[in-house]
């Protein structure tokens, strides 16, 4: 039983999430041969203040 775990930046629609979990799902149960029913997708949203690049918070990279 596959457990995936996405992680993106906060702001993707639902529509964009929808079409994640679908085309993982595909990929998932091709590649390991298992039943959809038996894929979880989990989605994680980051908060662009709780995340870093370059070492700057990657809000602030945004505004520049």
């Amino acid at each position: 039983m596959p457990f995936i775990t996405v992680k993106v930046l906060e702001g993707k629609s639902k529509e964009q999430k929808r079409k994640l979990i679908e085309k993982m799902t595909e990929v998932v149960t091709e590649t390991l041969e298992v039943d959809k029913d038996r894929v979880f997708i989990f989605i994680e949203d980051l908060e662009k203040d709780n995340y870093g690049k370059q070492g700057k918070m990657f809000s602030d990279i945004e505004r520049s």
